[in-house]
């Protein structure tokens, strides 16, 4: 397993020391880096609508199905789009690893992220997505034998329980079978999602990133929708309603296109746990739209659980801001 991630090679202290985000000395001076700032905000609003996206497009199909629809098109337009360019098409030696990241990030990730929208609130959805980044840390730690600044861990831990505390009112929600379903499926997408990302970092070199992506969503997509016709609640094409499509349409360009586009820029030149910033705001995004377009009620543990999950992203950044000014 080490030697296909390569992990210790991601996780190196310098890149653990850079994951300040608000560090005033950077600026948007039209470098890559500031660039992939700008992605990387870019990242964490669009991410955040997919959500209630994805939340109503369940309303009218299965989450397999709707994930399926979208790589197959999204997957298509970047194969075009690149082929067009003149891209240079992975090679043979490239299948496995294009194979395991369409499998990690889009079959097991998006798939059953979405998936999970058919049994749990779209908010709800996000905040268990918080857990990659602490999954990411995780695996850092024993990985390298670095630990975190005390700081920075009470960080991330308060921005996890915060959004936790967000949605505390589903907790007897667990009793609901269907619910317990659409938790395991959101845990096992954020955990494939965090060794898809460090398989993305790690093999980003060896091919075209945005290329090698329609490559990705394209095989995902296909498998996707073969699984998708084995349920009962399958759908046919042509009998999907306009409501469906207006969904799709938006996972595709904003999700997908520019979503993925985006965030693949980040991790080619922002650190990893930097780059992870974006799922702390993902769940804030949600949860507000969700109560705009989808009529959630937000409470007051709704209020206090974003407070909570702000000041645990600025400890977090604060912490290693600190560490890199001393180092």
């Amino acid at each position: 397993m080490a030697k296909i991630f390569n992990i210790k090679k991601v996780f190196r202290s310098d890149a653990l020391n850079g994951l300040s985000i608000l560090n005033p000395k950077r600026n948007f001076d039209g470098s890559p880096r500031s660039k992939a700032f700008l992605a990387l905000a870019i990242v964490s609003i669009i991410w955040g609508t997919t959500w209630v996206a994805s939340k109503f497009g369940t309303t009218y199909l299965s989450g397999l199905q709707l994930a399926a629809i979208r790589q197959i098109i999204a997957g298509s337009l970047f194969l075009i789009y690149f082929t067009f360019k003149g891209a240079t098409w992975p090679r043979r030696s490239d299948l496995k690893g294009l194979l395991i990241l369409a499998f990690l990030n889009f079959v097991c990730s998006n798939g059953l992220s979405t998936w999970a929208m058919n049994y749990i609130p779209a908010g709800l959805g996000a905040i268990l997505g918080v857990t990659y980044p602490l999954w990411l840390v995780i695996i850092a730690i024993f990985t390298t034998r670095e630990f975190l600044p005390r700081k920075a861990l009470i960080g991330l831990l308060l921005g996890f329980v915060g959004v936790c505390v967000i949605f505390a009112d589903h907790l007897q929600d667990f009793v609901n079978s269907a619910f317990s379903f659409g938790i395991l499926l959101s845990f096992i997408a954020s955990w494939t999602w965090a060794f898809g990302t460090l398989y993305t970092k790690n093999h980003a070199k060896k091919f075209n990133p945005y290329f090698s992506l329609g490559f990705q969503m394209l095989i995902a997509g296909i498998a996707l929708y073969g699984i998708s016709m084995l349920q009962p609640n399958y759908v046919p094409i042509q009998n999907l309603p306009i409501q469906a499509w207006y969904s799709i349409g938006y996972l595709i360009l904003f999700g997908s296109i520019i979503g993925f586009g985006s965030f693949l820029y980040t991790l080619e030149h922002l650190p990893m746990q930097q780059a992870s910033i974006y799922a702390y705001i993902n769940p804030i995004v949600a949860i507000f739209l969700g109560s705009l377009i989808l009529g959630e009620h937000v409470t007051g543990l709704v209020i206090i659980g974003s407070i909570i999950t702000l000041y645990g992203v600025w400890l977090v950044n604060s912490s290693f801001r600190k560490r890199t000014v001393v180092d």
